[in-house]
């Protein structure tokens, strides 16, 4: 997990001269899935194309239609057509894969949406890639091709390569194209993954997770076309975008919270230390008395993301939404929150100390007014003491609870 190489992605030909996933006698179950939400328009056109590809193909092969409530006839459309269907009634792209996925009987599972934007026709590349031991197969639609019209500029030219950009960064993926809707993936991978997610997000938290899990993962050229529907679609860019983008950074809180708390403590503490003895770091800047306010705020933001960070990390990998790590599986052994708890104690002690000494000096001019600077530091100092013990104290205790053993469900 550790490794600085890129991760996740294995080139299709690495795959071929390995042992196949099943042995030449048997032939591998694949199911074709098709989430649909009032797709009526185009639903018969793309069971047509994966019937056709499937006769062709002389694979088992079924077609399931993943239903998340339609009420235009979409359903009955199906039936009609022989495929099976599967009734999600919990509303979201990721429950109707998820079910749907659950429900399939397949070996292998190729999912892409309804609409006509995908290429039924054309699974080939995706059932090789599976036999060849492929444990996640994602399309590559920039590889491919996308006709004119399929895909609005800001997306194909800025939204999918910055996202893309961002999870190949964050993750070390190697995965080009992160959001293509057409990919299959093998049932014991899927339960391996454990996706919860229930929006759009589930596409992201399927290739985040196969790539932290290291997943054989291949990507196949794969074209998209202009969807086929009179509608609007479901799809919308900004708020899709933006759902996909949080989850990256929130699935990632080393980068979203330790890294930027880290630099923004030190740095904080530097500035103010500085002011605090009167050094002057910078030629020709004089710092006032009242920069150890906003240094100290700084310092207060920047601990509390580190401990956030922590926080997100044990309680993600205890969910199973983050994977483990060495370093936080050895903290949980360490009694942090007695620990923790008393470090927090003794640094709001001291800063109480502080901060009683501040008020009998005060006391000795009669509660008058203050124009000594080193009495304004000692203030300083007690606040950010208490704050700091306080902050330590209970995110110990929270840290503690999350550390708790307890009893796995059946």
């Amino acid at each position: 997990m550790e490794s600085e190489a890129p991760r996740g992605q294995i080139e299709f030909e690495d795959l071929r001269g390995e042992s196949v996933r099943r042995k030449e006698t048997e032939t591998p179950v694949v199911t074709i899935l098709m989430p649909c939400l009032n797709e009526i328009e185009t639903l018969a056109t793309c069971i047509g194309k994966a019937k056709k590809w499937a006769e062709a193909s002389g694979r088992e092969v079924e077609i399931l239609v993943a239903d998340n409530g339609s009420t235009d006839g979409s359903q009955e459309a199906a039936r009609s057509l022989g495929v099976r269907i599967v009734d999600v009634a919990e509303r979201g792209y990721g429950n109707a894969l998820y079910y749907g996925i659950e429900a399939a009987r397949g070996d292998f599972v190729i999912m892409a949406d309804s609409d006509g934007s995908y290429d039924f026709s054309n699974l080939t590349p995706f059932v090789e890639a599976y036999e060849a031991g492929a444990e996640l197969v994602l399309g590559n639609r920039f590889l491919g091709g996308i006709h004119p019209g399929a895909m609005p500029w800001k997306n194909r030219y800025i939204g999918n390569p910055i996202l893309t950009f961002i999870g190949k960064l964050l993750f070390r993926s190697a995965v080009n194209d992160f959001h293509c809707g057409l990919r299959g993936i093998t049932k014991d991978a899927f339960f391996r993954l454990d996706l919860r997610t229930t929006g759009m997000e589930f596409a992201s938290e399927m290739v985040i997770k196969a790539t932290i899990m290291s997943l054989r993962i291949v990507e196949v050229p794969t074209t998209l076309d202009k969807d086929g529907r009179s509608r609007p679609p479901h799809l919308r860019p900004g708020r899709d975008g933006w759902r996909h983008l949080r989850f990256m950074l929130i699935y990632s809180p080393r980068w979203l919270f330790l890294v930027p708390g880290l630099i923004l403590t030190i740095l904080s503490i530097f500035a103010y230390a500085s002011v605090y003895l009167n050094f002057d770091p910078l030629d020709g800047v004089e710092f006032g008395i009242h920069t150890l306010f906003f240094t100290q705020a700084s310092i207060i933001i920047g601990l509390s993301a580190v401990f956030v960070a922590i926080a997100i990390r044990i309680f993600g990998a205890r969910e199973h939404l983050l994977s483990e790590h060495a370093l936080l599986n050895s903290l949980n052994r360490f009694p942090i929150l007695e620990a923790g708890a008393i470090f927090g104690i003794f640094i709001s002690s001291l800063g109480g100390y502080l901060g009683y000494n501040a008020l009998n000096y005060w006391m000795s001019l009669d509660f008058g007014l203050i124009s000594d600077s080193n009495l304004i530091k000692t203030v300083s100092l007690s606040t950010l003491l208490l704050t700091v013990g306080g902050i330590v104290f209970v995110y110990s205790l929270l840290l503690g609870f999350f550390g708790l053993t307890t009893r796995s469900q059946r």
